[in-house]
Parts: C-alpha cells; sequence; structure tokens
C-alpha cells in the first residue's frame, strides 16, 4: 500500500516553488468566477492526530494542521493544509514510513492553487510538485506536463478538508457524493455513498457519526464496498472518526486520538 500515510515537503522544495510559480499565477483576478464555500467546519489553528492500528498494533501516526500564511495567489487568500504521516513503534524496524502532503487552499473557495507530495514508504519514493491553475482549469505536473481539470479540483490534502463542507444532515440512503481529485497525473472523480448514522466508540469516548463507504470502480484499491467503511463526526466540524480497511492480509484502522482548536464541539456521547 504504497500511500498509505500522508506526506513530506523539503523546505527547500518549497521555496523553489513558491518563488517561480507565484508569479505565473498572478494576473487579473477580477475576471475569476469562483464559488465561495460556506465552511462553517474548521479553521486556521486546527490540528488533528490519527493513529494507524494493524490487528492489536499501533503502526502508524498522521497529524494533518490548518495554518494561515502570507502568501496569495492573484490577491487571494492561501491556507496552507498539511498531513505528516509516519510509523511508530516495532513497525519502524522493517518498513519505515515518513510522508507528508501539503496544500496551498483558497481559503474562500477551498480548492488548491500548489500541493507538494513527498513520499518515503520503505524505499518507495515518490516527489511532486503541482501548480494548479484554477483560473484555466489546467495542472502542471512540474514534470513538462500540463492536464486539463475540472472547475476547482482538488488535490489529496485539500479534498480532505473540502469534504467536510459537504452538508449531510439531510443525505439520504445510500445517496452519493462525488469529490473530484488530481492525483499522479490522473483525474479521480471520487465517490462516498451515505449509510445512515450510527454511535461510534473509539478510545476517546462514543461519538454520534454519518456512515460512508466508497463507491466501487473497477481497477480501484478496493474490491467491494465492504473493503473500506469510514464515519465521519455528526456534528459542525465533519471530522473523520475512525476508518476501517479490509486487506488481505488483515485489516487496518485509522481513528482520531487527539483534536486542537477546533471550530465547533465533538459530538461526544457522555
Amino acid at each position: 500500500m504504497k500511500t498509505l500515510f500522508l506526506t513530506i515537503l523539503s523546505v527547500f522544495s518549497l521555496n523553489f516553488l513558491m518563488a517561480n510559480d507565484i508569479e505565473t499565477l498572478e494576473g487579473d483576478a477580477s475576471k475569476d468566477n469562483f464559488k465561495k464555500i460556506n465552511n462553517r467546519a474548521f479553521a486556521p489553528g486546527e490540528k488533528l492526530t490519527y493513529r494507524l492500528s494493524y490487528g492489536f498494533m499501533d503502526a502508524g501516526e498522521a497529524v494533518l494542521t490548518v495554518n494561515k500564511t502570507s502568501k496569495k495567489v492573484r490577491g487571494r487568500e492561501l491556507w496552507r493544509v498539511r498531513g505528516v504521516g509516519k510509523t511508530i513503534s516495532a513497525f519502524e524496524w522493517f518498513y519505515k514510513v515518513h510522508d507528508v502532503y501539503e496544500s496551498y487552499m483558497d481559503a474562500e473557495g477551498l480548492f488548491p492553487w500548489m500541493f507538494i507530495r513527498r513520499v518515503n514508504e520503505g524505499g518507495y519514493k515518490i516527489e511532486q510538485d503541482y501548480v494548479f491553475y484554477q483560473h484555466k482549469k489546467i495542472v502542471d505536473n512540474g514534470k513538462g506536463k500540463k492536464f486539463r481539470v475540472p472547475n476547482m479540483v482538488q488535490d489529496m490534502i485539500s479534498a480532505f478538508y473540502y469534504a467536510r463542507t459537504l452538508n449531510f444532515d439531510n443525505a439520504k440512503m445510500n445517496e452519493v457524493f462525488l469529490v473530484n481529485v488530481f492525483l499522479d497525473d490522473e483525474l479521480y472523480p471520487t465517490k462516498i455513498r451515505y449509510k445512515g448514522k450510527e454511535i461510534v466508540k473509539i478510545r476517546k469516548g462514543k461519538f454520534r457519526c454519518h456512515k460512508f463507504v466508497p463507491v466501487v470502480q473497477e481497477g480501484r484499491v478496493f474490491n467491494s464496498e465492504d473493503d473500506l467503511t469510514i464515519w465521519i463526526t455528526d456534528d459542525g466540524n465533519k471530522i473523520p472518526i475512525l476508518a476501517k480497511a479490509n486487506i488481505k492480509v488483515g485489516s487496518l484502522k485509522m481513528h482520531l486520538v487527539k483534536w486542537e482548536n477546533l471550530k465547533n464541539s465533538m459530538a461526544r456521547i457522555k
């Protein structure tokens, strides 16, 4: 599972990207026609910490943060959203992971302008520096290729936050939600199916949640909807609090273990 965790950014590569691509993104911003997202789910300062468990053992940790930045594109404010993942405990000895996904996301439209990915998983490495020309509906992969994409397309990390602004309050059983994600030089129309409400118990207690499963597409990671289940808190934060995945050699579980500076109260049951 080559993209099991979130990814890291070299400061030098980030500075290079910002210095060389911000200027080319500038232009007449008055011609931009982007939808403003009504975001009541999160704000700069939020920090989420997850544990990845394999069986009864904690195998890894992922930390996701949102921060303001002084950088702007076409006069628009940017937030830096970042996910860092690494192996922990005994797993460090035989399969070391250190990954980072980092996105410079439009503060109003919640779509990316730049995306940096650094993956190092047991010697398997990925380095990506994408520039999203959202006003032109083009993504430049930094390696001489450009791709046409839908309006306000997402990257791997910005999609996590954009999806939290979707309205699940009146969702119907088996209703499908779509988020377009550009990854590995390819567009992924990512779909999840709503499966109702459940109470979920994790280490931090019991929580009211919405339940989702992926809409499986041929050739993708999962073979059936039973292979992955995701629970999202039934509150204003809409935080993915638990995910369970079935794999050939067992099962994986990603669960929330710590949260800081949330915008809303958690749907915890006392």
